[in-house]
């Protein structure tokens, strides 16, 4: 995928964020975009202004969590645009500021049914559809720098365990996919301006309607020093499926925890091989 021009892209979660950063980087590299999100007037706004950049872009609500909306999405893409060769499984819902024993089993459900099942859904639905013209093309999932390393102290346990989820199955599909000229990464970002600590004022009925999470909503602050543009996260996907890179980090700050906890897991096997002989011999104790 070196060139994006005529190709076409569908784009979860592109109302705003990172979403509408990546549905940018491809209208200007050439591509016809479909935006994709839960909230129809943002997403018509954001449809404007990729248009305005010159490409092809339409419009199309969709509920990640909901498989036959994803293949709803799926079926415009095919009725405005045709062939579809880039797939963005970008949205997700954040679940910060909560203890696990504190989440809810609502809670467990929309945020499983938005960042795993959503992945899932869209894989389920898009990945046929690249394979079968046979002209190649890409999927990003919309990982996290939570994908490698749990965060301390930010009770954030729910949302890194569903991206690591997102992980592994970027990497499953990656491999599975090796043969069929179909590219595949995880996007791993770091602070981003984006809309995701308000996403509980936008959960769908079936998983309990809209609430506030003042936990939550109050880390907000925090991130945004640090925080990108996501036109700049945009241009590095961009980069990146040109590059065919599997992992997509735009941020290095997080090197030190994530390096500590590889040497953690590299300590763990150093044990087992001093340990598991006089185990599997009946000299452990």
């Amino acid at each position: 995928m070196r060139d994006f021009k005529g190709k076409t892209a569908i784009v979860t979660g592109a109302a705003s964020g990172i979403g509408l950063g990546i549905a940018k980087a491809l209208a200007s590299a050439g591509a016809n975009v479909m935006l994709a999100d839960l909230r129809p007037e943002p997403l018509e706004a954001a449809r404007k202004e990729v248009a305005a950049l010159g490409g092809r872009a339409e419009a199309v609500a969709i509920d990640v969590s909901d498989p036959d909306s994803v293949v709803a999405a799926g079926k415009a893409v095919a009725d405005r645009f045709g062939a579809l060769h880039i797939a963005v499984n970008n949205a997700g819902v954040a679940m910060h500021g909560s203890r696990l024993e504190d989440v809810t089993l609502q809670e467990w459900s929309w945020v499983m049914g938005v960042n795993i099942q959503g992945v899932i859904n869209g894989i389920r639905t898009f990945v046929p559809m690249i394979r079968s013209h046979g002209q190649g093309g890409h999927v990003v999932n919309t990982g996290s720098v939570s994908s490698l390393f749990v965060r301390e102290g930010k009770n954030q346990g729910a949302y890194a365990m569903t991206k690591y989820a997102v992980l592994a199955l970027s990497e499953a599909l990656e491999q599975e996919l090796k043969d069929a000229g179909i590219g595949v990464s995880i996007l791993c970002p770091g602070a981003v301006s984006t809309a995701i600590f308000d996403s509980a004022a936008t959960r769908p009925d079936r998983f309990g309607g809209a609430y506030s999470r003042p936990a939550q909503e109050a880390m907000k602050g925090g991130f945004a020093s640090a925080a990108l543009d996501p036109e700049v996260v945009g241009r590095r996907v961009l980069q990146a499926i040109q590059d065919r890179e599997f992992f997509i980090l735009t941020h290095t700050a997080e090197r030190e925890a994530i390096s500590a906890r590889l040497d953690r897991i590299k300590a763990a096997f150093d044990r087992a091989d001093e340990v598991m002989p006089g185990i599997l011999e009946g000299r452990g104790r």
